[in-house]
């Protein structure tokens, strides 16, 4: 009906019930509402939590960055549209919600030695700290979408007992995913373990080359870490393991490193059988770049960069002298129960140099098109006094009267308990495959 003149406005006057019945739920739900705010509030309040540390208190905020996060600086063009936020810098947030990633207790791969509550570590805080970079957050971990990654391709992490310690850590993180005990499978082969996810034909390796080169500490059971030998020239034997793999992650700084001052190494060259062998002693620096120079060649004349992906972890730090963070050192890292909460913190038994010595020799292939790409976990690693099997591990050496009454003298503060710290490693691994 069309209407004419001014327009008049009409009031349309609702019964007396309905009218009841509309301001109730009009009340109903400011009730509601104000609930579901107070409500929101508390939680809030429950999720924040204070630890009380020496002098310093750390508030600890579970922060809404669980859902999966853009990653500032690059988009899915490969577009720098703003500098690249820093995964390597932030802190550990404690975080018993999301963390941890799995249970070390159902993971069947895990081994012995890393598998600390199934060892008798009662505080289970370790597994509950969450890395935060500074600015940005990293990818939240999705087994299965990494699996889809990896479909019909090897990934082999080649090294020592480190970055053993991250290959079970990537295994028991994706294996979690499939439920069904007939579509994985773990097997040994000397130096080579192998995990393959049948469904999608995923294979995540380890090979121990703690040298990287040819060396005496080629058995991964018997070896003399305090004997050192390597073979200059000679990597082929290695390098024909993880020649058609698809992504390799490379690990070795622990084994360069002196036991004591005076410690130093030998490298040979030539061999016994043309008898031409001579033996030269030399720092164990100076045998870390004879290796790496080897590794660079081999890599730069054998790599397919259309192919395959390299990676070379930082150096994992130890923590066995307690006076580096305040603590005694005759306890080593025993009986800690949080990280090291002093941003920047560097241990003085931890070599950056040697990274850099690394990064430097990788360098040289990048004018061949082949990048390798480090990731850079040490400073977050040297935080975490807490993460290590110390006493809680299974013992391959049976333990003498002195050992068992002075158990500081045979804690193991230089591997990780998992769940834990290297679940962090294995998400930046992750964050460069996926998204880098």
């Amino acid at each position: 009906m069309k209407t004419e003149g001014t327009p008049k406005m009409t009031v349309l006057h609702a019964p007396v019930g309905v009218r009841s019945i509309v301001s109730s739920l009009v009340a109903f739900f400011i009730v509601a509402s104000s609930i579901t705010f107070l409500l929101d509030r508390g939680q809030e309040a429950q999720v924040q939590m204070a630890v009380e540390h020496g002098r310093q208190e750390v508030q600890v905020k579970l922060e809404a960055g669980l859902q999966e996060p853009a990653i500032r600086g690059t988009t899915e063009a490969g577009d720098a549209a703003e500098e690249e936020c820093n995964w390597s810098r932030g802190r550990w947030v404690y975080d018993n919600v999301s963390r941890p990633l799995y249970s070390g207790l159902k993971c069947s791969f895990i081994f012995p030695e890393v598998a600390c509550d199934k060892y008798g570590r009662k505080d289970v805080m370790y597994q509950h700290w969450r890395w935060q970079p500074h600015g940005c957050h990293l990818p939240r971990f999705d087994a299965i979408k990494l699996l889809e990654k990896l479909r019909n391709k090897r990934l082999v992490f080649v090294g020592d007992s480190v970055n053993r310690n991250q290959w079970v850590s990537l295994v028991c993180m994706v294996e979690a995913s499939i439920p069904d005990d007939r579509l994985k499978t773990r097997i040994f082969n000397g130096s080579l373990i192998s995990f393959k996810a049948l469904e999608y034909n995923a294979t995540i390796d380890f090979y121990w080359s703690p040298l990287l080169v040819e060396s005496n500490s080629d058995n991964p059971i018997i070896h003399r870490v305090e004997y050192r030998i390597i073979r200059a020239d000679r990597i082929e034997k290695h390098a024909s393991v993880w020649r058609d793999a698809d992504i390799i992650v490379f690990n070795s700084y622990l084994w360069w490193r002196k036991q004591k001052d005076d410690m130093r190494m030998k490298v040979m060259y030539g061999s016994f059988e043309d008898g031409d062998a001579r033996l030269d002693e030399m720092e164990m620096v100076d045998g870390l770049k004879i290796a790496l120079k080897k590794l660079t060649e081999w890599l730069g004349e054998n790599i397919d960069k259309n192919k395959t992906r390299i990676f070379f972890a930082g150096s994992s730090p130890t923590h066995s002298w307690a006076s580096n963070w305040g603590g005694e050192d005759r306890n080593k890292c025993l009986n800690e129960t949080e990280p090291i909460y002093k941003i920047g913190y560097k241990a003085a038994t931890t070599d950056y140099s040697l990274m850099a010595k690394a990064k430097s020799y990788f360098k040289t292939l990048e004018p061949k098109g082949i990048q390798v790409q480090i990731l850079n976990i040490t400073e977050l690693s040297d935080y975490r006094k807490d993460g290590h099997p110390t006493v809680f591990r299974r013992q391959f050496v049976p333990l003498t009267k002195e050992q068992i009454a002075d158990p500081a003298s045979y804690a193991d503060c230089t591997h990780w308990c998992l769940p834990g710290v290297p679940d962090v490693w294995n998400e930046f691994l992750y964050g460069y495959l996926m998204y880098k």
